[in-house]
């Protein structure tokens, strides 16, 4: 029998077993080419099904309008906080940030390496442990775009209402981390991209949506791979992509399709959060939330009363099959992340053993 563990992984996190399974299956032979996806060119007609076949349960999944381009990239989100401005941010022009967290934090200090950047907001003074109001936001109305991070993995912050940008200037949302796992009203927003090693599949693909307006707004001379309108006309086959990443991201859209598309998958993961986060209010303060408000669903980041503890908790849940719960180093504690293909079973077992701990320890 193999073994499967409850995966908390921040990322690269938990996959769909079935899509495993699919893959798997697949693994020797793609619908009978006798190649690995692995090993079939990524000029091939099968290979231009794979893409076509993802962004079309792309667009079905999140509604995406006609007049946006779906775009399967390289280098992580972690490119796209320098290919944005430099795309997107003309000569002379500066562009806002929101720092909600460690990711915004990083995608605004990239950009300021490569022109002006100004921060409407950082929350930094709190250890990033709420959003800010819209009213707290310095927005210039002159801005190239308004920048900010859907989903903070490390600090546990989410945002359920997108900030509002100054008329005409454009919105554009790192979604790395709660990607496809609740609906979003993509006309609002002028570009969004995410990893997909945290929801939408492994690591290596980069997926992003960019409204055709911004396209044309690309300067000349960038590096071809740099360039996002270059990357648009020949649909992401500009050099050899991340095939293998690009096909199971394809098997993950599909088998989020069939659990009955993003309302659903909202509900399912609403349902998990709310049994971890009970557990922590119900706790009489052995366990202690950092977020005090916008708690994330994806990430929920808490602490023990000591830190001997916290290392004696990651040690037992692991003996238990609960991987991955330790928190990052910048924030410590514990970090369970509920991602879109965690099955609810493992938040209820997390919820036994947060239990189990505190009648014994605390």
């Amino acid at each position: 029998m193999t073994k499967r563990v409850y995966n908390f992984n921040p990322g690269p996190a938990v996959l769909p077993l079935e899509v495993l399974q699919q893959a798997q299956a697949e693994m020797l032979d793609f619908k009978g080419t006798g190649m690995s996806v692995m090993e079939i060119s990524h000029r091939s007609k099968d290979f231009e099904g794979i893409v076509a076949d993802a962004q079309n349960d792309l667009r079905d999944l999140l509604g995406i309008p006609a007049n946006y381009k779906i775009l399967f990239l390289q280098g992580g989100a972690s490119l796209q906080f320098a290919m944005i401005p430099m795309n997107f941010r003309p000569a002379g022009a500066s562009a806002d940030y929101i720092v909600t967290g460690t990711w915004s934090k990083k995608a605004f200090k990239e950009s300021q390496k490569l022109g002006a950047a100004k921060a409407a907001a950082s929350l930094e003074a709190d250890n990033f442990n709420r959003l800010p109001a819209q009213s707290e936001l310095k927005l210039d109305p002159q801005a190239a775009y308004l920048h900010f991070t859907s989903n903070e993995t490390i600090h546990g912050v989410e945002y359920f209402t997108e900030p509002a940008p100054p008329a005409g200037v454009p919105l554009i949302c790192d979604a790395s981390s709660d990607f496809i796992s609740h609906p979003v009203d993509v006309s609002k927003y002028a570009m969004i991209y995410a990893g997909a090693q945290k929801n939408a599949g492994p690591a290596g693909v980069v997926i992003a949506i960019v409204r055709d307006d911004m396209i044309e707004k690309v300067p000349a001379n960038l590096p071809n791979l740099l360039d996002y309108k270059a990357l648009a006309e020949e649909n992401s086959l500009l050099n050899t992509p991340p095939c293998w990443s690009i096909y199971v991201v394809g098997l993950v859209l599909k088998w989020a399709k069939g659990l009955g598309g993003l309302e659903a998958i909202q509900k399912r993961n609403q349902n998990k959060a709310g049994l971890v986060y009970k557990a922590i209010d119900e706790s009489g303060g052995f366990y202690k939330g950092h977020a005090k408000a916008d708690r994330s669903v994806m990430n929920v980041t808490f602490r023990l009363p000591t830190e001997a503890l916290e290392e004696q908790f990651a040690g037992e849940a692991k003996k238990r099959d609960l991987i991955g719960l330790k928190g990052h180093r910048s924030v410590g504690g514990m970090r369970a992340s509920l991602y879109n293909a965690l099955p609810v079973e493992a938040a209820e077992e997390l919820v036994k053993f947060m239990k189990e701990f505190q009648q014994k320890n605390g």
